[in-house]
């Protein structure tokens, strides 16, 4: 199945899902059966998951360890992975502020007529998750195997740089074993090719799931909140791009082109890991090197979620909006600030930003049950921020490799 045909497939489930689900809510709400249509509907889009979920360990590994290990000396790995956690800083600074500033223009609570929940509610998420102690420890594995059985990417990070540099130092001796590894990533890549073509099915699974479950009438209800959120979305791909085309200039446009596929599929399955694959063969094919490619990426999908730490900012002062509870513009910098630090340890978290959002509502004395708010829409924000994820770590990527100078033109 040629790319192009691919996508136009994906957008043809997408719509198929919408009015499929729409049907099932219509004339099985009463029934029941729209629950049972969605308990088992939702199998075909876990069966995809999990068959890019066993690819992106070995993935993630083949490609990390030998980029290092090509890399070169220990220096070079450092001003790399300094030039990557500059620009993911530099780009989690631009989402969490971008997200307050776009908030507070748009003002999506405001006057918003919705049932607000009991105040002393609670949105059963495991705050106790998010504490610095908690995550150093994440980080380490006990065990590759159990991390990549698991797969905790950062863990397989930490240990592909290891085992990287390790490698390097060998020289000549290990670069048998290197290349069998280079072998093992192009092995990964063909299955990905193969399980791609399961996509559309597992697109029309997660939509009309989605629709089915909560019908179109949730997304009229939470209109003003859901469009106010997009726009904001639509801003951050908007700066994220200008300033990456600052270092990229044009070239910046063909890469944005070369993503439309890995976007369109973490959007329509709401998962970015969906799009890892992929997004790694466009990245490459686009230009970038290899070894840089196969180090940012992974890392990026722990530490550079754009699109999730712009919903913190956003979701967080709607809350507040939606209360009638007034927040001053110091209050939201420390918000900011505070967001800055907690975002970065969401790796391997469940539903890690409605996690980050109700832990700093409760630092601000905001009431936690705002969460239970937003739980209905948020499959369809998610969409919008896997979306958005799968953008910024394909353009750190090649913003890296170019001041690295290993971007190909």
């Amino acid at each position: 199945m040629k790319s192009k045909n691919l996508t136009q497939f994906i957008l043809g489930a997408m719509v198929l899902g919408i009015i499929a689900g729409y049907f099932v809510n219509s004339l099985g709400a009463d029934s029941g059966f729209s629950v049972t249509y969605v308990n088992y509907i939702t199998m075909l889009t876990d069966v995809f998951l999990r068959l890019i979920k066993m690819i992106i360990a070995p993935l993630v590994f083949s490609t990390l360890a030998v980029g290092i290990a090509r890399m070169g000396d220990a220096s070079t790995i450092g001003r790399v992975g300094l030039k990557t956690f500059s620009w993911f800083i530099s780009m989690s600074v631009v989402s969490l502020l971008l997200g307050l500033v776009m908030v507070n223009l748009l003002h999506p609570g405001a006057g918003l007529d919705l049932p607000l929940p009991e105040i002393t509610a609670s949105s059963n998420l495991n705050k106790s998750s998010l504490n610095l102690a908690d995550f150093v420890k994440h980080i380490f594995p006990t065990s590759i195997l159990d991390a990549m059985s698991k797969n905790e990417i950062l863990q397989i990070v930490v240990f592909s740089v290891f085992f990287g540099v390790a490698a390097a130092s060998l020289g000549p001796r290990a670069e048998e074993f290197l290349r069998n590894l280079d072998m093992l990533s192009h092995i990964m890549l063909k299955i990905t090719t193969a399980v791609m073509k399961f996509a559309p099915v597992a697109v029309f699974a997660a939509v009309s799931a989605a629709i089915a479950g909560n019908g179109l009438g949730i997304l009229m209800t939470y209109g003003k909140f859901m469009l106010s959120f997009y726009a904001a979305i639509l801003m951050l791909w908007v700066v994220i791009i200008l300033i990456s085309s600052i270092i990229l200039k044009k070239r910046v446009f063909h890469l944005v082109s070369m993503l439309r596929q890995p976007i369109l599929l973490a959007f329509t399955t709401a998962s970015s890991e969906a799009a890892y694959p992929k997004t790694l063969e466009q990245v490459e094919r686009f230009g970038c090197s290899n070894k840089i490619a196969s180090f940012v990426l992974p890392v990026g999908y722990s530490f550079n979620l754009d699109g999730s730490m712009m919903y913190c900012t956003f979701a967080a002062v709607f809350i507040a909006q939606v209360y009638g509870i007034e927040m001053s513009v110091t209050q939201q910098l420390l918000m900011l600030l505070v967001l800055m630090i907690t975002s970065k340890g969401i790796a391997g978290v469940p539903r890690a930003s409605l996690v980050v959002i109700a832990a700093t509502l409760s630092q601000f004395n905001l009431p936690e049950a705002g969460i239970l708010l937003i739980l209905g829409v948020d499959h369809f924000l998610d969409m919008a921020r896997s979306a958005t994820n799968v953008l910024g770590n394909a353009l750190a990527t090649a913003v890296v490799s170019q001041w690295e100078g290993e971007l190909k033109s």
